[in-house]
């Protein structure tokens, strides 16, 4: 499936470059084409199968915020992640491909590019908020997450209380919920832009702990380099959710991704998606 990321200034649609990638979701996600009932028949200008409306013809046009590992990132010159291969499901059972715009992430929480028509849905690793609802349509939940604390070694802080005791420098992602939670927690913590403006922010000293969402930790020290010099701490159940999101009343591809979604949870799809991109099943799932 061929995947195009186009990058975007922040509002500024004229400014738009484009890059192209030749994508693959993995062989799971690639091999799996789950029925929704409709034919060729229902498609139209704008539209999908079964009459569902795209914003492009032919094209699932997904907005998202690169790089944001392991949901979605680029490796060795693709668009990959748990997010990417999920979506590109979604958009086999539209019978169409999945297109990527590269997007601020500010942007999430007002659903400007899914009001403005340029993207059909947003896939993020986005929270599900009572502040985010009232701006965009959820899908069901497809992710538990939880927020993690990290580290440098030399530091010594393990937990936030640490960081408030020994007067360290916090950082976060901007606009995101760990950085809500660390407001919410009494700090004033750095915003960086991106979660690879996080991990640089640790390495150069800029701050001396971020707390994000633990899945992203967990990708971090795959890296030999980042396991020797940073340690994880506190793991924060703050009872987050992940879901994609699509402009209000968009019931059509709402109701196209919540099936996908459950379908893939039910055959066993979403579990080899899930192994195949974050890791090991938590306890208690098979």
């Amino acid at each position: 499936m061929e995947v195009t990321v186009f990058r975007t200034a922040s509002g500024h649609r004229t400014h738009r470059t484009s890059v192209r990638f030749r994508v693959s979701a993995g062989a799971v996600a690639a091999g799996m084409f789950l029925a929704v009932g409709c034919s060729s028949s229902d498609e139209g200008p704008g539209k999908a199968a079964g009459g569902v409306p795209v914003v492009e013809k032919g094209k699932l046009t997904t907005c998202t915020h690169l790089p944001y590992p392991p949901f979605q990132f680029e490796q060795n010159g693709k668009v990959v992640g748990f997010d990417v291969a999920l979506v590109d499901l979604m958009a086999k059972n539209l019978k169409v491909e999945q297109k990527i715009l590269d997007t601020p992430f500010e942007n999430f929480k007002t659903g400007a590019f899914l009001n403005s028509g340029e993207c059909d849905l947003a896939a993020a690793g986005m929270t599900i908020t009572e502040e985010r609802k009232k701006n965009v349509d959820f899908s069901v939940p497809y992710f538990d997450a939880t927020q993690a604390v990290l580290a440098t070694k030399k530091s010594g802080v393990k937990t936030l209380g640490d960081v408030k005791a020994k007067n360290k420098k916090l950082g976060a992602q901007a606009e995101t919920t760990g950085e809500s939670y660390a407001k919410s927690q009494g700090f004033d913590p750095v915003a960086f832009e991106s979660s690879d403006a996080v991990l640089n922010g640790l390495r150069t000293g800029q701050v001396d702990a971020v707390v994000i969402d633990y899945p992203v930790v967990q990708g971090w020290l795959k890296d030999k380099a980042n396991a020797a010099e940073f340690v994880l701490g506190d793991n924060i159940d703050t009872g987050e959710q992940y879901g994609f999101s699509v402009k209000k009343g968009n019931d059509k591809l709402l109701a196209v991704i919540n099936k996908t979604i459950k379908d893939a949870r039910a055959d066993g799809t979403y579990d080899k998606i899930y192994e195949q991109w974050i890791g090991p099943l938590p306890q208690g799932r098979s």
